[in-house]
């Protein structure tokens, strides 16, 4: 039988669908939350940043970059309110959506309108193997890796190192790759507008700043704090789709519901990083409704206790998942080089 066709498939897409509607009535935002929640998030950041700066000035260096740890999670909590900017979900008007957003991109390092762009396509390919390669973790089938030729296995295993994926790689991200419009390099001119617009904001923003302290001073206080913002970007990116239990299907049989509902995770965080991180660990309901703003996300799971079982992850879990690195088809689950070369290396009965 083909997958699509199996009743146990029809009747997962059917749930996943009948969720979507009932989460339909948590997206009215609320302006005046969304205001306060860019305030308690952007004032701690700019205190941090000055404080900072007077440590350094003072020759505490060390207390300086102990500070820039709680000053990038300020600035992931920023790139989240970004993030729900484009999915619309954080002002009513797509114009406060849009400039906000747009302002934020330049804190970031991200250019907003070809990031939305980008992203859109990730929500709406998610779990799609045949859709692969637009903003998500590059992720290869077992059957694939193993056609690799011998040099392209060693590429892709550098890229899935921990040490790439968490540290070489966002910084090259956010630093580099996030200065063209990389995958819409001939998507008109909006990507263009949208990368070199942040890119003269950022320099304009950068240049001032090292006016005012001195190149040392940035570079001690400002760039530490990118890239601790960075990493810890990466990660929540990576664990909300990176997990043994995820799904993955060809274009026959995805559902984008049913890869929202069952191919995101729960990302079950405590209390604190769950502020830092904005509920983006509540992903799975994120995917099914991308409006909702991450302020009602808690409420959902508490009117509906049932979604709080789903792709359920903690934070020790969420750490074994780094050696997940392949989707094995025949088990529908991510696996690691290690059970992958012992699945080969099994006796045949």
């Amino acid at each position: 039988m083909n997958n699509a066709q199996d009743p146990a498939v029809i009747a997962g897409a059917t749930e996943a669908r009948g969720w979507t509607q009932k989460l339909l009535r948590y997206r009215e935002p609320s302006h005046t939350r969304s205001i306060f929640e860019i305030a308690i998030t952007f004032a701690p950041l700019v205190a941090l940043w000055v404080a900072m700066w007077l440590l350094y000035s003072f020759g505490f260096w060390w207390l300086t970059l102990l500070l820039a740890v709680p000053a990038a999670g300020f600035l992931v909590r920023l790139f989240l309110i970004q993030h729900d900017c484009g999915h619309g979900a954080f002002f009513r008007h797509k114009l406060a959506n849009d400039w906000t957003g747009r302002a934020l991109g330049v804190l970031t390092f991200t250019p907003y309108d070809f990031w939305r762009k980008t992203h859109s396509i990730h929500h709406a390919t998610s779990g799609n193997l045949d859709k692969r390669g637009m903003g998500d973790i590059d992720t290869l089938t077992v059957k694939e890796y193993l056609a690799l030729p011998r040099f392209g296995r060693l590429k892709y295993r550098l890229y899935r190192h921990p040490a790439v994926m968490f540290g070489i790689g966002p910084a090259y991200m956010f630093v580099l790759q996030h200065r063209l419009p990389i995958g819409l390099m001939r998507g008109g001119l909006v990507p263009w507008l949208s990368t070199q617009g942040t890119n003269a904001a950022i320099a304009a923003m950068a240049g001032l700043l090292i006016w005012l302290i001195g190149p040392a001073a940035f570079a001690l206080v400002h760039l530490p704090i990118i890239l601790l913002a960075a990493t810890m970007g990466v990660w929540l990116f990576y664990v909300q789709h990176q997990f043994e239990q995820t799904q993955w299907a060809d274009n026959k049989s995805w559902d984008l519901h049913e890869a929202a509902l069952h191919g995101s995770s729960y990302y079950v965080l405590p209390g604190v990083l769950a502020w830092f991180s904005a509920n983006i660990g509540i992903h799975h309901v994120h995917h099914l409704c991308s409006k909702i703003p991450y302020y009602r996300l808690p409420k959902v799971l508490r009117d509906n206790p049932e979604l709080g079982t789903i792709g359920r992850l903690t934070l020790w879990e969420s750490i074994k998942c780094v050696r997940l690195t392949l989707w094995d088809e025949a088990q529908q689950k991510l696996v690691s080089f290690r059970e992958m070369r012992a699945m080969r290396n099994a006796p045949t009965v």
